[in-house]
């Protein structure tokens, strides 16, 4: 089974996320940092379940799996490890640069 690992800018991202959700409804945004967790977790049976991301030119390591209004991008590093790069909101530009500095 792969590790799951959460680098530090994609618990900011869940932060935030939640922070942002809570200031309408705190349940709404429990559920919703419920989800994305609960979405990531078939990646320790299936990694390869996302779609590779657009905007970074073929890489096949770098996936995504949308989920609402979220990208959910994580780094396949290994055949035993995966990194949540980022959860970042569909409404906002997404650039390869934004991937930079992270695993």
């Amino acid at each position: 089974m792969v590790k799951i690992i959460w680098t530090q800018r994609s618990l900011f991202d869940l932060k935030s996320i939640a922070e942002y959700i809570s200031k309408d409804s705190v349940k709404y945004a429990s559920l919703t940092l419920e989800r994305i967790i609960d979405v990531t977790r078939h990646l320790e049976t299936n990694p390869r379940i996302g779609r590779m991301v657009p905007e970074m030119d073929k890489n096949d390591k770098i996936r995504e799996i949308i989920l609402g209004n979220y990208r959910i991008i994580y780094k396949i590093t290994s055949t035993l490890t995966i990194h949540i790069l980022t959860v970042h909101h569909s409404a906002k530009k997404f650039r390869q640069t934004s991937l930079r500095g992270l695993k």
